[in-house]
């Protein structure tokens, strides 16, 4: 008999077995993040690419709207710049700043690399969860979160950055399967450029046979039929993302937010045009136009950096052309705005009438 009660619902103290993901971008607001923690999941602020003092006070904000435990995201990658062909990358977005009137362009780009002090801000705030993308805590990181009584939690994509995880001492991994939208955590490029690309289905119990911590399955989940689907598989816990972009409390904008609303299972794509890492997000004009060019993307987060007056300019235009426009494949499940509370009371009615 499947239980609603879990395992996960245990260790880190939340009333449903439903993750918030920590999107970073703006779209994990405190609004959001508090929101899903006093429904009963667990609540996760995207803060990889918030400043140290946005993160500080945006943690302040969410422990002065719930006392519930919630969680916070942040990079664990050791990926460098690289601009060495920055001249070559800039001549292929040369157009696309024309059209959106971008005329001041740098002449040299630093990509800002907070992690190792958002890890510290974590545990000055006594966040209870932290959870990371892209690898581990360091060996030294993660003796403090023990000590400190700090939960963790790494996504994974493979069975092998699983069972890394777990050798590193984490509590719980989020097993990605490749319909997940925005970036998922692939460890390492080199042997899948592309990120490793498991459906959600095959790796969940893969993973949940080869680790003995618990698994949390995210990608392609959007309703309680995929809630008692991933536990059925082997899964304490599910993760979405998507879900709750279009949550009424998210900073999604509400074009992207459309954008979501009028696409299907077939308009997204894996693509490293906007950051340099493979992303899946819905197919658009900048996408297709970059690609068809011969120049590749800098790596990330190169890349991610110097498309960032592109994407900022296009949200300030309402343009969804040139926006990242991240999401999973099941959107075509998404067809309105939700409060996070309704989100989660959905999913949770759904599931319980699939297992009575």
């Amino acid at each position: 008999m499947i239980s609603l009660e879990t395992e996960v619902c245990r260790l880190f103290g939340i009333a449903y077995p439903i993750i918030q993901a920590g999107m970073a971008g703006g779209s994990t607001t405190a609004e959001l993040v508090s929101a899903v923690s006093e429904a009963g999941g667990l609540g996760t602020l995207g803060a990889a690419y918030l400043t140290p003092e946005a993160m500080k006070e945006t943690i302040a904000e969410i422990q002065s709207r719930t006392e519930k435990p919630f969680a916070v995201n942040i990079f664990a990658s050791h990926e460098q710049d690289d601009f060495s062909y920055l001249e070559e990358v800039q001549k292929a977005l040369a157009p696309f700043h024309s059209e959106l009137k971008i005329e001041k362009l740098q002449s040299s780009y630093a990509s800002s690399d907070w992690s190792a002090k958002q890890f510290e801000i974590c545990i000055e705030q006594k966040v209870p969860v932290i959870s990371t993308a892209f690898g581990c805590l360091s060996k030294q990181q993660m003796n403090i979160a023990k000590v400190r009584g700090v939960k963790t939690i790494v996504m994974v994509t493979t069975v092998k950055e699983a069972q890394q995880a777990e050798q590193a001492g984490v509590d719980a991994v989020v097993a990605q399967g490749s319909e997940a939208g925005g970036h998922r955590s692939t460890f390492s490029l080199e042997r899948h450029p592309q990120g490793a690309l498991i459906g959600t289905m095959s790796l969940v119990p893969q993973i949940a046979d080869a680790v003995t911590i618990p698994v949390i399955a995210a990608g392609g989940i959007a309703d309680g039929r995929g809630l008692v689907s991933s536990l059925a598989l082997g899964a304490q816990a599910v993760q979405l993302g998507t879900r709750f972009l279009t949550a009424h409390e998210a900073g999604t904008h509400t074009v992207h937010k459309q954008a979501i609303f009028d696409s299907d299972e077939e308009s997204t794509v894996i693509t490293k045009v906007f950051s340099g890492r493979p992303a899946r997000g819905i197919k658009n004009r900048f996408i297709e136009e970059f690609e068809k060019q011969d120049t590749a993307p800098l790596p990330f987060p190169s890349q991610n950096t110097i498309t960032k007056d592109l994407r900022a300019a296009a949200a300030k235009n309402n343009d969804p052309a040139f926006m990242s426009l991240w999401a999973g494949q099941s959107t075509r499940m998404l067809t309105k705005e939700q409060g996070a509370a309704d989100i989660i009371e959905s999913i949770m009615e759904q599931a319980q009438k699939i297992l009575c």
